[in-house]
């Protein structure tokens, strides 16, 4: 889908919706704090922004914002769960504003989560960035996850399989996926105005995941760490724009 001018303002406008939701509960995450709590801080953004949850309702999930510590790599439901000093958390956020999409996501350490979590946190966005790079008229789709692949498992990290990055616009979730590794095949030809969401999930160890008893909840299999980074992009003759920057 080709976005014309001003749907693409549309989603500037709830990229920085999202981007205002990072920042917020990137303040807010702290030892002692539950995620039921990060995901009011989120509520509280988008009610003072006058934007719309994408996540809540979204088959049946619960809230606004999926919160997915240590092992989790996506999808968890805010709830009970207290932040403590060494863990890692993926927050990831999105808005409707006029009817268009935003969605982006980050992991971040709470306290002093050490040294392989850091490296998994650093390599990972980096994988991210990576991938946005490629998002270029005249490009092929998919060599965004062949930039992504190359960054994480270079670092000896693996790449999630079974969940990928997607095109958006007036749905959360549009045609084509994104993969966040090669698939064989260049995939569509990429044209100015088209909006991606790239989202690489990057495990410490195996790349296997598992579905916990909520049907939400995925875990990585081997019970090591695992990071996820998000921004929804736009692709145009100047190069990718960013929505979900701050």
């Amino acid at each position: 889908m080709i976005r014309n001018g001003s749907e693409l303002a549309k989603m500037r406008r709830a990229g920085k919706v999202v981007a205002e939701m990072h920042e917020a509960t990137r303040a807010a995450a702290a030892p002692g704090v539950t995620t039921l709590q990060l995901d009011a801080v989120a509520r509280a953004v988008l009610d003072r922004r006058g934007a719309k949850s994408n996540f809540l309702n979204y088959r049946g999930f619960p809230a606004v914002i999926c919160t997915s510590p240590n092992d989790m790599i996506v999808h968890g439901i805010p709830g009970g769960y207290v932040l403590a000093d060494g863990d890692i958390i993926s927050i990831d956020c999105g808005a409707i504003v006029e009817g268009y999409h935003g969605d982006a996501a980050f992991t971040m350490a709470v306290g002093d989560a050490g040294e392989e979590a850091r490296r998994l946190l650093e390599v990972t966005e980096r994988s991210l960035w990576a991938g946005i790079d490629q998002l270029r008229p005249g490009n092929r789709l998919n060599e965004v996850g062949r930039a992504v692949q190359a960054v994480a498992e270079g670092a000896g990290f693996s790449v999630v399989r079974e969940y990928v990055g997607h095109a958006i616009g007036t749905k959360m979730h549009e045609e084509p996926q994104v993969p966040n590794y090669w698939p064989g095949h260049g995939g569509p030809l990429l044209k100015s105005g088209m909006v991606f969401a790239v989202e690489p999930m990057v495990n410490a160890g195996t790349p296997e995941t598992v579905t916990l008893d909520d049907n939400w909840s995925v875990v990585t299999a081997d019970g090591r760490l695992s990071a996820h980074f998000e921004h929804t992009i736009a692709v145009t003759d100047d190069g990718p724009e960013v929505f979900t920057l701050p």
